[in-house]
């Protein structure tokens, strides 16, 4: 592994210099790709020469062992006391800056939340997802914006989504939210049951990052643009003018609506960054049914059929089937506390990483 790392610090001052380059600074898709590979670059050359450090203090520990002085002995044992794990840290933190990286990392998503199996249930714990996922957002300082969304009222039990699509941006927002994809599944006794049965019900995370304009290319010429009055519920205007766009992308079938902002420019341009999104997703489904077993297998597949957690809200219960984690805090959950689920996902995530890479 360590044999690497020097080809690192060639390439890091190879990129040093392309960023002085005035070429360079004109170009803003190619300043930006360097310069985030040069930041990853450089963690991993810093972490070397961190290392390189300890092994160092750690052989003059070792010498110290053998001085004549029982007092600097001591001394020296204590050292290696500390030294030793901390170069064990190290090696651990440099086999993790050397998995490759994801290529999403750094952008924003969307994430479309959708009722599944169990009726109106399912909509109001689609809202329930919604808003953990709101509180989570906002405790990581990462901006949270509806893009579209298809509300209902259940009697007394409130507002719930038969879909919901969000934008999340901020750096983290993708490793954040990558794990989310897939059937959640909610075991409760619903508002609506006089008879305190529990009912199982379920909604759908996708988690889409938004796409390059290089990764999706579109073709004015396959899209059909619609316009027309937006609705609210129960089918009433919401206002007197043609805001709603609905977009159909001729080539594939799929069709993106959205009508919750005033401006006809605004719910277009939130339309079209819904259906690239979706673009993107089929093309990494079909890259991702030529990969291997391995890739598969991986953590955070994406699968929207796969079932990945159930919140049971008797016994304040969340499973991660995934990882076969279970924690008895749901209440907390709910509240937008996700960080150990997340904490559980990311190590299991990297350990495969690791052991693909031959770094375990």
């Amino acid at each position: 592994m360590f044999d690497k790392l020097p080809s690192f610090e060639r390439r890091l001052e190879a990129l040093d210099r392309q960023l002085m380059d005035p070429a360079v600074a004109k170009d803003t898709k190619r300043l930006r790709d360097l310069s985030r590979e040069a930041a990853q670059v450089r963690d991993i050359v810093d972490a070397w020469h961190s290392h390189q450090h300890l092994e160092a203090e750690l052989a003059g520990a070792k010498e110290m062992l053998g001085e004549d002085d029982a007092e600097m002995r001591e001394m020296a044992r204590e050292e290696i006391a500390k030294l030793e794990p901390a170069l064990e840290a190290s090696t651990q933190s440099i086999r993790l800056l050397l998995l490759p990286k994801d290529p999403y990392e750094g952008r924003p998503v969307l994430l479309e939340i959708r009722a599944g199996t169990g009726g109106d249930e399912a909509a109001l714990f689609a809202g329930d997802l919604f808003r953990m996922y709101a509180r989570f957002a906002e405790q990581n300082k990462l901006r949270f914006e509806i893009m579209s969304s298809n509300e209902i009222t259940v009697g007394g039990a409130g507002a719930g989504f038969k879909e919901i699509i969000v934008s999340v941006t901020g750096d983290d927002a993708y490793t954040l939210f990558r794990f989310e994809a897939g059937v959640h599944r909610v075991q409760r006794v619903p508002a609506t049951e006089s008879q305190g049965r529990i009912h199982t019900s379920a909604a759908t995370v996708a988690v889409l990052p938004e796409p390059d304009e290089v990764e999706v290319a579109i073709d004015p010429n396959d899209l059909r643009i619609d316009t027309m009055r937006a609705g609210g519920p129960g089918g009433q205007s919401v206002n007197t003018t043609d805001s709603a766009v609905r977009i159909l992308h001729k080539p594939t079938g799929l069709i993106v609506q959205c009508q919750d902002e005033k401006s006809q420019h605004k719910n277009k341009e939130k339309a079209m960054r819904v259906l690239k999104a979706r673009l993107l997703e089929i093309k990494e489904a079909e890259a991702a049914a030529e990969e291997s077993a391995a890739r598969k297998a991986m953590v955070g597949s994406g699968d929207r059929s796969e079932r990945i957690r159930t919140y049971n809200f008797p016994q304040n219960r969340v499973t991660d089937h995934r990882i076969n984690l279970t924690l008895y805090r749901l209440d907390s959950i709910m509240a937008g506390d996700m960080q150990e689920l997340l904490d559980g996902l990311t190590a299991a995530h990297q350990a495969k990483l690791l052991e693909a890479e031959g770094l375990s």
